[in-house]
């Protein structure tokens, strides 16, 4: 747990591990707070990419913890926790992610209790769609 952000490839073609990534994550009892297509958004501002997407999902009971005291919201910037999906030159998908735990460990606390448990559901959620 080195690293700070990972990058996995997935085992499917960008669509599918989109799709696939929203049900696997839904069907844990999260919510697909939204994603952002920023291939979409970069086209309506002149310039092409290749297909990124950015998956932000949430779990109301890991967000009530940090939520519900003023101490904690400070971290909220950190919130929803998100996964990218994205295409590379070479045609193949990759799932991206932050380490929160990591960074979570620096803070401690019930921010790392919650911030580790998403991680690590979350690296749950993106094994099943990695090679």
């Amino acid at each position: 747990m080195d690293k700070m952000f990972f990058e996995s490839k997935s085992k499917y073609a960008f669509d599918e591990t989109v799709e696939k990534l929203n049900n696997i994550i839904v069907d844990a009892g999260w919510r697909v707070v939204h994603t952002h297509d920023l291939k979409e958004t970069m086209r309506k501002n002149g310039f092409e990419v290749l297909p990124v997407n950015v998956i932000e999902l949430c779990n109301p009971k890991y967000a009530y913890r940090m939520l519900s005291a003023d101490e904690l919201r400070i971290y909220a910037n950190m919130m929803p926790c998100r996964i990218s999906v994205h295409e590379k030159a070479d045609g193949k998908t990759y799932v991206s992610r932050m380490n929160s735990a990591m960074f979570a460990s620096q803070i401690g606390g019930v921010t790392e209790e919650v911030m580790s448990g998403a991680y690590h559901d979350a690296e749950g959620f993106v094994a099943q769609v990695a090679e």
